[in-house]
């Protein structure tokens, strides 16, 4: 995990777009979230799915199909500062164990073997 701060233009995005490529192949193993996105509570059911009983339950969420779909990725996420508490809270459960679960109760796995 790399923690990345600064100005705007210092060059941030550019070293996750390196550090994907370095690490597995390209830009294309970069998934991008901009978190100004999520600033309010329940946008975090759009990271990791929507609950039993909502619409859309059952199709897995944002973060957790795109690193089912490329589990060997950077996750690059821009504009924290502006994503609701729960929404960071989701993220400090990956940053703790590496892994969430979806709303189905499926966990999505973000350390590498």
């Amino acid at each position: 995990m790399f923690l990345l701060v600064g100005p705007s233009g210092t060059g941030k995005t550019e070293t996750a777009l390196a550090l994907a490529d370095a690490l597995f192949g390209g830009e294309k193993a970069l998934i991008t979230i901009n978190l100004s996105e999520y600033q309010e509570p329940h946008t975090v059911s759009q990271l990791k799915g929507s609950p039993p009983g909502y619409v859309g339950y059952g199709q897995g969420g944002i973060l957790t199909e795109a690193v089912r779909k490329r589990p060997y990725s950077v996750v690059l996420l821009d504009e924290v500062e502006k994503a609701h508490r729960d929404v960071m809270n989701l993220f400090y459960q990956v940053f703790d164990r590496g892994e969430c679960a979806t709303a189905r109760g499926v966990k999505s796995t973000f350390a590498t073997p």
